[in-house]
């Protein structure tokens, strides 16, 4: 499989990069071909300009590269902070330039969405430092409904699993590294080594 991983954080050392590193090391090890992108790293532009919202717009070079690539994937792996019970703005800027009109979706007959990305698989790891029952009962999810139906489903994936992490800055060395085997786990899981 080709697996495009996104990860959404600006510093190194975090429990994101850590994240994302176990999930490209299992997917190579099954044989998986493996497209990273590290946005903070790599300094993407997250600004959308204008006469680039229409279907059929020129893109610059990097951009048209990332739509090939999500266009390419069997699958995606994306990896990012909650901020606000939002992705980073890098994050959220990626989407607006390269899940756009004409490469992941477009509107058919009367409006109806066709998403383009039907068969695909989509795993999204999030992070968070306030505990899960105080998270829910303030806000429930949004990130899950974000992920799931507004930016993945509305594409036409089905086969989607999230994963939230919390609190960071409460968990101990231990927890991580089992919250690193657990990443694994789903990895390997949701993409399974090719059988000869």
């Amino acid at each position: 499989m080709n697996v495009l991983v996104v990860l959404g954080h600006q510093h190194p050392g975090s429990f994101c990069h850590a994240i994302a590193e176990a999930a490209v090391e299992t997917l190579r090890a099954a044989g998986h071909e493996v497209v990273f992108h590290d946005l903070y790293e790599e300094h993407f532009d997250p600004i959308l300009p204008h006469d680039q919202i229409a279907k059929g717009s020129r893109r610059s070079p990097v951009v048209q590269k990332h739509c090939d690539e999500v266009v390419a994937a069997d699958g995606y792996v994306v990896v990012h902070p909650n901020w606000w019970a939002m992705p980073p703005a890098i994050l959220k800027g990626w989407i607006d330039r390269v899940f756009c009109q004409g490469v992941t979706y477009e509107f058919g007959e009367a409006g109806a969405v066709v998403g383009h990305l039907q068969g695909k698989k989509a795993v999204v790891f999030t992070t968070s430092n306030t505990p899960r029952d105080v998270e829910m009962e303030l806000f429930g999810d949004p990130l899950e409904n974000l992920w799931k139906n507004c930016i993945f489903g509305f594409c036409g994936v089905e086969d989607f699993h999230r994963r939230n992490f919390e609190s960071i800055v409460l968990s101990s060395l231990d927890e991580r590294r089992a919250w690193l085997d657990e990443v694994r786990e789903t990895i390997a899981r949701r993409f399974p080594a090719a059988t000869a």
